[in-house]
């Protein structure tokens, strides 16, 4: 089965997991890709690859005999895609895409999960940013609920403490970045020494670019990281969309402030805390993107954070 993977995906797995590793499993996926749609049992075939598609994945639109459309995902073992089928089998379709799967079938080897069809091409960057701010708002909340008893998610606690030495070495290697870093460090210290709500499931990295139309619902939210905590975690990343824009325009800065008071005030969330999260998200994306060689992106997402 011969197809090319967008250059986006090939990129980013290759600053993920380096060039080796990154090659080894894109020159595996034509296999991976037909052992998963004979685990379908559904005699699909491939219409398309999703395009530009994400950083971590490979959609592929399919449709079975019966003319039924579906997305085959196709995911590496570092991108956790069991703990997405976790999320995704818990969420049952309630602001999410289906799985299209037993609720106790695990992914096929490779990281592949069978998904329902919803329109890659439209998301909620589609629509203008106010529009867009409150549907992302309504499609968010379904997801708050609480984790499977049991469950291999990690905490927000555990997730952003694997983030704090690469921090510290980016303050380290570039002095010029080391008031950012140590304000958002001590604002996660803060934040995960006590937490004013019981912790729920959460996306872990809800953007516009995650929520696509589909056809049961207008919106449904793709490509979970799934994490358990707080709310304000969730919204974090949220507040920054567009960031790009956010930084072309004059009042940017009170755009920010006025995204975070918009948000919490919404959804019943401390705009302190989101606050908080905001600056830590935004100053560890930026740090990781420019470790990563991601100049331009590294440097809008710093100075947004430095709005903070």
């Amino acid at each position: 089965m011969g197809f090319e993977p967008p250059q986006r995906l090939v990129r980013a797995l290759g600053e993920s997991y380096g060039d080796t590793a990154a090659g080894d499993w894109l020159a595996r996926l034509p296999a991976l890709t037909e052992q998963a749609l004979a685990a379908a049992g559904r005699e699909m075939t491939v219409e398309r690859v999703a395009a530009p598609g994400g950083r971590s994945s490979l959609v592929l639109l399919v449709r079975d005999a019966g003319g039924t459309p579906a997305a085959l995902k196709l995911s590496p073992a570092g991108a956790a895609p069991e703990l997405e089928r976790a999320a995704l089998a818990h969420w049952n379709g309630w602001g999410a895409v289906n799985l299209i799967a037993a609720a106790d079938e695990a992914p096929a080897e490779g990281g592949a999960l069978l998904l329902e069809r919803l329109h890659p091409e439209v998301s909620l960057r589609s629509l203008p940013e106010a529009k867009a701010l409150l549907e992302a708002a309504g499609t968010v909340r379904r997801l708050w609920v609480e984790p499977p008893p049991e469950h291999s998610f990690e905490t927000v606690a555990e997730r952003t403490g694997l983030r704090i030495g690469a921090m510290r070495a980016s303050a380290v290697a570039d002095p010029a970045l080391e008031p950012l870093v140590s304000a958002a460090l001590a604002a996660r210290a803060e934040l995960v020494a006590q937490s004013p709500e019981a912790d729920l499931l959460l996306h872990g990295n809800f953007r516009q670019s995650k929520v696509l139309s589909g056809e049961r619902a207008p919106w449904l939210t793709v490509g979970p990281e799934p994490v358990v905590g707080e709310r304000a975690y969730d919204l974090a990343r949220l507040v920054r969309d567009r960031v790009e824009d956010l930084i072309a325009s004059p009042g940017g800065a009170v755009t920010a402030r006025r995204r975070i008071r918009k948000l919490a005030d919404a959804l019943d969330v401390d705009r302190e805390r989101l606050h908080g999260w905001t600056l830590f998200r935004a100053v560890e994306s930026g740090t990781r993107a420019l470790a990563a060689g991601r100049r331009q992106e590294g440097e809008v997402t710093l100075e947004f954070a430095g709005w903070l």
